[in-house]
C-alpha cells in the first residue's frame, strides 16, 4: 500500500506511523521506570526515594493511599502504553482500530489521573513529590502526543458505521472504508 494509503482521509500525516509510536513507547518506558521505582518504595523494597526539591514531601505523598501502592497503577498504565504503541502496523488506525481506541483510553485516563494527583499533592498531602510530578508530566506529554491515534481510529469507525458496517467488524479490522 502506498504511503498516502496509510494516512487517514482529511489528515496530513499518519498518526500511527511507526517512528512516532516508537518515540511514544520510549517516553512511556521512562514513565515505567519512574513509576516502577516509586512502586518499589511503596512496597517496602526501597527505604526511600530520591527527592531533590521537596525534602520529606515524597514520603507524605507516597504514603497517602497506604497500604495500596498506587504507583503500581502507573506502572501498569505505562506498560500498557508501551504494548499498545508497539502493536500493529503503520495503518493500525484502519486495520486494528481497537488497539488505537484502547490506547486512547489508557492515555486519557493517565492524563486525568495525573492532573488529579497534581491537585491532591498540595491539597490533601500538603506536600510535593518530584518523581510523582515527573511521572504526571510524562503522562501528559504522552496524552498530548498520542491523542491523534485514537481520534483517527474513531473517525474511521464512524465513517464505516455511517456506511452501514458493524462497529464490531470495523473495530476488529474486518471492514470499513478508507
Amino acid at each position: 500500500m502506498s504511503v498516502r494509503g496509510d494516512i487517514p482521509p482529511g489528515w496530513d500525516e499518519n498518526p500511527t506511523a511507526r517512528p512516532k509510536r516508537l518515540a511514544i513507547a520510549a517516553v512511556a518506558f521512562a514513565g515505567l521506570c519512574v513509576a516502577g521505582y516509586l512502586t518499589l518504595y511503596q512496597l517496602g523494597v526501597l527505604g526511600g526515594v530520591w527527592e531533590p526539591f521537596f525534602p520529606g514531601g515524597s514520603r507524605e505523598v507516597l504514603t497517602l493511599f497506604e497500604p495500596f501502592p498506587d504507583a503500581a497503577l502507573g506502572t501498569l498504565a505505562y506498560g500498557a502504553e508501551i504494548l499498545l504503541s508497539l502493536t500493529g502496523g503503520d495503518d493500525k488506525w484502519r486495520t486494528m482500530p481497537w488497539t488505537a481506541v484502547l490506547f486512547g483510553g489508557v492515555i486519557f485516563s493517565g492524563a486525568l489521573v495525573s492532573v488529579a494527583l497534581m491537585i491532591i499533592q498540595p491539597v490533601v498531602a500538603g506536600a510535593w513529590c518530584t518523581l510523582c510530578l515527573v511521572s504526571a508530566g510524562i503522562s501528559l506529554v504522552i496524552c498530548g502526543w498520542g491523542a491523534d491515534e485514537p481520534l483517527a481510529a474513531l473517525q474511521h469507525v464512524l465513517r464505516a458505521r455511517s456506511s452501514g458496517v458493524s462497529i464490531w467488524c470495523v473495530l476488529l479490522g474486518r471492514g470499513g472504508v478508507n
